[in-house]
């Protein structure tokens, strides 16, 4: 099994390094306003599941996934010579919703606050701590 901590490091340092690659180097229209949220390994590195947000229309969605697994193998072998790993992993691309989910949360809490100051009650405070 990996050292938690070394594929931690292995990971963010993937994260970076794509990053970089997708803005720079990629000219695949389909994959643009991209960024990478976060990079799992499996313990043995040979796969990287890679977190992606967009900041395209959802419809759109489908095209940048296409284009990111389309660019993979590029991505890989650039990766290969950038990062000292015995094994580059494979690119394995995911949307990430969580960002999305946490937009569409604060608009709850935001409309739920505005739904309570037009009833006129008051904002609870928080209990402050003993």
């Amino acid at each position: 099994m990996g050292n938690p901590a070394r594929l931690r490091r292995i990971a963010d340092q993937i994260q970076r390094e794509l990053s970089a690659l997708i803005a720079g180097e990629l000219k695949d229209p389909r994959v643009r306003l991209v960024t990478i949220t976060g990079v799992e390994l499996t313990p043995d590195l040979a796969y990287a599941k890679v977190y992606f947000t967009s900041l395209a229309e959802a419809a759109e969605r489908e095209a940048t996934l296409a284009g990111l697994q389309n660019a993979a193998g590029f991505l890989r072998a650039t990766l290969g010579s950038r990062i000292r790993v015995h094994t580059t992993p494979e690119l394995r691309f995911v949307y990430d919703t969580s960002v999305e989910s946490g937009i569409r949360l604060g608009r709850l809490i935001d409309e739920a606050v505005a739904a309570d100051r037009a009833r006129g009650r008051p904002r609870r405070r928080a209990a402050k701590p003993r």
